[in-house]
């Protein structure tokens, strides 16, 4: 998600439609408290009390530095306009590519120059021509013009109207026009005949030369105003292509609409009349939001502006027309725009808020999975950039904004809104485990009272809590591998997307990834380092589906007065046997095992199924496939709940990969399938697993992490063997084919820190396809072990994986290719880490060693 705030935050806008600032002798003229509504006069006098204007306050005083009232904001702009180089101006505008200035609005002496306005952006500003201030200029010039009589009157106007349209679609500073005959006589355009016109304009004309008129404003005549916008549309219609869009007034404006002619359903008669005129429905449509996402979902021609709402609309009604339009408008048909006009503060308040909005809104549709992050990302860039740049033909690069902007939205409250969320669903949560797993795949925790969390999410963007650096050189017994010290301190941050309930009652668990204090990724994070992993093959083409087989041993402890302090085999479990239905007779162990199912429903995790395995007591849960990160995020939370549903029963729950000497060992399987589109060739996933199977010998190091780990490494048990191998449906190679795409990774047993082992395979396999990597080894079909010489060379089974910790410790330290993936400094720490943990451990006796592993995994 964090991807997806980062692009809200910095993709640049292109504000397809707004009005020229004043000039500061003209700031007194007008009200500032203009900047929030639309009302005028007297009815202004209430917006003080609207929710946008409350807002607006709140805002522009963190952003000012001054008291929240209104009068400490209005006294700090007055300040803020006194700094020189128009600093305060060009802080308002930030993150604004352009503005397609319409300067059509009375006052044309009072504000600046559209080109003006270039000093505030990033690239040069355009015009949009207003077709009825045009209009009204020529009837003032006529008005003034020697020796004029009412039949030349009428044909100079209809001649020079046409030559001043004609002129701006030839103009390049031009890109597109607008009509504000909503504020006229309403969106029901209809056409009339010439004579209409001419009796009409005669009218007009007339009328002022009788009251000896030296001044026109408006044009309030219905057939007058139905020729002016077609006219203009059989012009833009008969232009060469690309064809300049063509603007209207729909929906919110001050009290001079008649509101039940401003909705855009009324134009649906025009729109069908002139297909091929691109035209632009502003401000939202509001409140005929949803007729406005319609007609641009019906008609290729028309496209919805979402602007105004912003800042004039509180926080929830600007999310519900966000909500509103995407209800059935493309992404690719929505563009935005801050109708910034006067003054500056218009500007930043909406693009202020319209950034948090997306901040809420877009989150929502992710976590519901109607969207992905990727596809998210497409529709802010669509509405705040492409949309606009291509319609208006602005041939602009999209250059990402600076993430250090000194105009700030609000903290980011979507982990506020995924929280509040999840809570409202599991109203009897308490605590909160922040959780991560360090180089020894040590789970480790933090617990944090739900009520604690919600406050510190109120004012602050993510839930983090301070970590000393030494957590990430620690071993099992909080002791520091050799190098490392106390000094320093991590922030570890919630990522509420892996928010789950349990492991029991009262307690919700969510996975953490460390951040620096200024807030950029840690390079040793196991999490982050899976994630980066995930966008790298991503961005070449790849996506993975990742599922995983949980084995699990159950031991018993000893019935008083035998020793206490030990794990026998599981009670009840005499009989035990692979797959067998004895294995769930025990009343004991079936309850156990309908508790932890019940549990990881209610944590939205459904197993596939699951099945007594081959130890005794031992027990495989199958986890269903899911997307890389959440699959791992999904693995550790299933593990916690077992052990602690196990615990409960005062049953011990083991990941030790050979329990019992004489017995099968424990491993954690991963299935892996290629989901993209590529995926299905043969060439691209053989590739992925050549490029697994090439740097195998150093992969070892993370998914066999311990030196017991290679107990269970033997040939003839369906380990996965020790052999450089793959076979279709062969559970001897450490590499078995399913089918197509979808392959089994053998080698890798619960003492892992998955995190790490998954990034090692999957950045193996994505530089495998980059490389291009043929697949040199056969399809083997027997134990690897059986081959003959002959058939070793014909497979090209020729290298034995590392048979202890130590070989796969050289293994990676010496391949190049896989450190420069991951990191030196990761592999170096990793190293570091668990060289110490094979000196502790190595003091260790048999049974205590054994001990050891079953406490802590």
């Amino acid at each position: 998600m964090d991807e997806l705030i980062t692009a809200i935050r910095t993709t640049p806008i292109i504000d397809n439609h707004a009005h020229p600032l004043l000039i500061p002798s003209a700031h007194g003229k007008y009200p500032l408290l203009a900047i929030t509504t639309e009302a005028h006069g007297d009815a202004m006098k209430a917006a003080t009390s609207s929710l946008s204007h409350i807002r607006a306050v709140k805002q522009l005083s963190k952003i000012l530095g001054c008291l929240a009232t209104w009068e400490a904001v209005v006294e700090a702009i007055k300040k803020e306009r006194e700094k020189p180089d128009d600093a305060w101006m060009k802080q308002c505008l930030e993150g604004i590519e352009t503005i397609l200035v319409d300067d059509g609005l009375d006052g044309k002496d009072e504000v600046f120059d559209y080109s003006w306005h270039d000093r505030l952006t990033r690239s040069k500003c355009k015009r949009i021509v207003r077709i009825e201030k045009v209009a009204e200029e020529i009837i003032e010039g006529l008005l003034n013009e020697e020796g004029i009589t009412l039949g030349l009157a009428v044909q100079h106007f209809g001649r020079r109207f046409t030559d001043a349209i004609r002129k701006a679609i030839l103009d390049p500073e031009v890109v597109g026009f607008k009509s504000v005959i909503c504020y006229r006589t309403g969106l029901d355009v209809s056409t009339c005949s010439n004579e209409e016109f001419f009796v009409e304009f005669k009218s007009l004309f007339s009328e002022l030369e009788e009251a000896e008129a030296k001044t026109f404003k408006r044009i309030d005549r219905q057939i007058i105003n139905w020729c002016l916008v077609n006219l203009t549309a059989d012009l833009i219609r008969d232009s060469p292509r690309p064809k300049k869009p063509f603007q209207f007034h729909t929906g919110l404006g001050d009290n001079d609409i008649t509101l039940t002619r401003s909705s855009p359903s009324q134009l649906q008669p025009f729109i069908r009349r002139y297909p091929t005129v691109p035209i632009v429905l502003l401000h939202a449509s509001y409140p005929w939001t949803k007729e406005a996402g319609y007609l641009a979902s019906v008609y290729q021609n028309v496209y919805a502006d979402i602007g105004e709402v912003f800042p004039f609309l509180s926080k929830d009604g600007q999310e519900k027309v966000i909500r509103e339009i995407l209800e059935l408008c493309p992404t690719e048909k929505v563009l935005w725009s801050t109708d910034g006009h006067w003054f500056p503060e218009t500007y930043l308040l909406a693009v202020m808020q319209v950034r948090e909005a997306l901040e809420i809104v877009l989150p929502e549709y992710v976590r519901e999975g109607a969207m992905t992050v990727l596809q998210a990302k497409k529709a802010v860039e669509d509405m705040f950039f492409k949309t606009s740049n291509d319609l208006y033909g602005l041939g602009l690069p999209l250059r990402p904004l600076s993430n250090t902007l000194t105009i700030r939205t609000q903290p980011n409250r979507a982990d506020f809104q995924a929280l509040t969320t999840f809570l409202e669903i599991h109203p009897t949560i308490k605590f909160i485990r922040v959780q991560y797993i360090d180089y020894t795949a040590t789970s480790r925790l933090r617990v944090i009272p739900v009520k604690k969390a919600l406050s510190v999410l109120q004012s602050n963007e993510h839930l983090s809590i301070g970590i000393t650096k030494a957590s990430l050189g620690l071993l099992q017994n909080d002791t520091l591998a050799p190098g490392m010290t106390a000094s320093g301190e991590y922030k570890l941050q919630a990522i509420f997307s892996s928010i789950a309930p349990g492991p029991c009652k009262g307690y919700a668990s969510v996975q953490g990834e460390f951040r620096e204090y200024g807030g950029s990724e840690v390079e040793l994070c196991p999490r982050s380092i899976l994630r980066r992993t995930i966008e790298i093959s991503q961005s070449k083409g790849l996506q993975f589906l990742l599922g995983f087989e949980i084995e699990i041993v159950f031991l018993s402890h000893p019935a008083p007065p035998n020793d206490t302090n030990t794990f026998i085999r599981l009670a009840g479990s005499e009989g035990h046997a692979w797959n067998s239905a004895r294995a769930l007779h025990d009343t004991k162990i079936l309850g156990m095992l309908n508790e932890i199912y019940d549990n990881l429903s209610e944590a939205g995790i459904y197993l596939e199924q699951w099945h007594a395995e081959g130890a005794t007591g031992q027990y495989e849960f199958i986890l269903p496939p899911l997307v890389p990160l959440e699959a791992v995020d999904t693995l550790l939370h299933t593990r916690e709940i077992i052990t602690t549903i196990a615990a409960s029963y005062a049953i011990r729950a083991t990941l030790h990969p050979k329990p019992f000497a004489s017995e099968p060992g424990t491993a954690a399987h991963a299935h892996i399938s290629i989901t993209s589109p590529i995926g299905d060739k043969t060439e691209v996933y053989e590739a992925f697993y050549a490029g697994i199977l090439r740097h195998l010998p150093a992969i070892l190091a993370f998914t066999y992490s311990n030196p017991t780990s290679y107990d269970r490494a033997a040939d003839g048990c369906w380990a996965g063997g020790r052999w450089v191998a793959w076979g279709t449906q062969n559970r001897e190679t450490a590499l078995r084919k399913i089918e197509g795409s979808h392959w089994e990774i053998k080698c890798i047993d619960g003492l892992a820190n998955i995190y790490l082992a998954m990034a090692a395979i999957i950045s193996s396999g994505t530089q495998g396809v980059a490389d291009k990597e043929p697949m040199v080894w056969g399809d083997c079909q027997k134990d690897p072990a059986e081959l003959d010489i002959d058939e070793r060379e014909k497979l090209g089974v020729t290298k034995m994986l590392p048979k202890n910790f130590n070989i796969a410790m050289t293994a990676l330290e010496d391949d190049g290719v896989l450190r420069k993936l991951l990191g030196d400094n990761v592999v170096n720490r990793y190293l570091q880490v668990k060289r110490a943990e094979f000196a502790n451990i190595s003091a260790m006796g048999v049974h205590e060693k054994w001990k050891w592993i079953i406490e802590r995994y």
